[in-house]
């Protein structure tokens, strides 16, 4: 791999040449471990060799052709270069986590003597809220999404099968893409979904979508089926598997009908952990069931919720 292929805008070195074959050979090196070791997906893989080629870019620009410049004057140079072309705070925060673990890496491995990340301080992200729908918008969607497949077409029946499985479960939209039809349990209303770093966790879903994955599997897939779909789920109109951005298009296709504020499939992920959490549910078990690695990321979720904690403190504070 050359610093080209990680890079949608590769820069070159100061002189106009070539990247050093060393910083190369670390880059394919690096990219082999998150691949093979670490097992991301291809998109987190693509955002961790872009930044680091940014990192090693700038290296070399200071003057060093290996590691040997790497130390927390360069990373840190290397940030304040990044926010001085006005990048946003969530993007600093990637990037410095994005340093942290390669420098982790390249000192395990002996490709550096200390670890200058571990001394480097990570940019507070900007953590927007996500938006989501309320009830009356979401049953007015997934009803909409009904409608249209009452036809009793098998790309209706599909996208009803999608639509009431993304809320029903707030999976993530790569992860529905993936399916195999040996990850749904029928009997016991559970899916089995490999997410970030192939962690496998199991998901049920209720009874709207149970019976709208029934119909699409025992009814409408055969239909679109050919040779060699394989064990996917959900198939596209010619009988592949489906892509992300077929599922994307259909949401804000089923929104739109019914003038909802726009979401992403995203969106509806963020909508099932929010009416999760207003019907009762514990943060630890939201987190469990989105897959978050830490809970501070499920934590996001719970300012949707202060119509609930009002009510239940004007029910029984006695000041309230």
């Amino acid at each position: 791999m050359t610093p080209g292929e990680v890079s949608a805008n590769p820069s070159p070195t100061p002189d106009g040449t070539a990247w050093p074959e060393g910083l190369t050979v670390l880059l394919t090196d690096y990219e082999r471990h998150l691949t093979a070791e670490r097992d991301l997906s291809k998109h987190s893989v693509r955002a961790y060799l872009g930044d680091i080629a940014d990192l090693l870019d700038h290296l070399i620009r200071l003057g060093h052709n290996d590691l040997s410049g790497l130390d927390i004057r360069a990373l840190r140079s290397w940030l304040a270069k990044q926010q001085s072309l006005g990048k946003s705070r969530s993007t600093m925060s990637r990037r410095a986590t994005a340093a942290r673990v390669f420098t982790a890496w390249a000192h395990r491995t002996g490709r550096i003597a200390t670890d200058p990340g571990a001394l480097l301080a990570s940019p507070r992200p900007h953590k927007s809220l996500p938006g989501v729908l309320n009830l009356t918008d979401t049953r007015a969607v997934l009803d909409a999404a009904a409608v249209a497949a009452d036809d009793g077409s098998p790309v209706g029946l599909r996208d009803l099968a999608i639509m009431e499985l993304l809320y029903a479960t707030g999976i993530r939209v790569g992860e529905l893409c993936s399916l195999d039809i040996d990850d749904i349990d029928t009997s016991r209303r559970v899916v089995r979904v490999f997410g970030k770093g192939r962690k496998e966790r199991s998901v049920p879903y209720g009874v709207p979508a149970a019976k709208a994955l029934d119909c699409w599997l025992t009814e409408a897939r055969p239909q679109l089926a050919r040779t060699g779909s394989g064990p996917a789920v959900f198939l596209g109109a010619r009988g592949g598997r489906i892509d992300q951005r077929a599922v994307r298009r259909l949401v804000h296709e089923r929104i739109a009908v019914v003038e909802a504020p726009d979401l992403s499939p995203h969106g509806l992920r963020h909508t099932a952990a929010t009416h999760l959490l207003e019907g009762g549910a514990d943060l630890r078990s939201v987190q469990e069931l989105l897959g978050h690695a830490s809970l501070a990321t499920t934590q996001i979720y719970t300012h949707v919720s202060t119509d609930r904690l009002r009510k239940a403190y004007e029910q029984a504070h006695p000041r309230a």
